[in-house]
């Protein structure tokens, strides 16, 4: 329960209720399991039904249509926190998880922007700080020209769970 005491934290730091609506927009599941392992569906930075940050991020000072690099940041803390929750609820608890093996975050950004790891560092630690060394991964941070809703950052998980005793 340490763990989702811990979830509850940064979700009430966050301003994200735990009982947020988070639903697909399609034909997929947010969580399909085989075996030990868990694949999270992409989340996007949703919160109270809003995208909290759109459009490209773009390096230097705020332009109009562009994200900055914090509010990219702060955009991969809330997707990350939103993979978290669906892996919670799919498990009950998030003690029932062994560890993150994989994370890849997508960074809607401008062409001339390289900071794709400083955005990805912002939900590797949230991770981090929920999970402990269990949310230490694997990952991959690549930039994009446009994701879903022209939202500026969308994160995937694969996790694997405890093996029953």
């Amino acid at each position: 329960m340490v763990r989702d005491q811990g979830l509850q934290q940064v979700a009430d730091a966050l301003g994200c209720p735990m009982d947020a609506d988070i639903q697909p927009g399609g034909h997929y599941r947010p969580v399909v399991r085989d075996g030990a392992l868990l694949y999270v569906s992409g989340q996007l930075p949703r919160l109270n039904g809003q995208i909290v940050s759109v459009g490209p991020v773009a390096p230097g000072e705020a332009r109009q249509g562009h994200a900055t690099l914090e509010q990219a940041r702060h955009a991969a803390r809330i997707s990350a926190l939103r993979s978290l929750m669906l892996l919670q609820r799919e498990l009950g608890s998030l003690d029932g998880l062994r560890r993150v093996g994989r994370m890849t975050v997508y960074v809607h950004c401008s062409q001339d922007f390289t900071q794709h790891s400083e955005v990805a560092d912002a939900a590797s630690d949230l991770l981090h700080e929920v999970l402990g060394e269990a949310g230490v991964h694997a990952r991959s941070a690549i930039g994009v020209c446009q994701l879903p809703k022209n939202a500026t950052v969308e994160v995937e998980l694969t996790a694997s769970v405890r093996e029953a005793s």
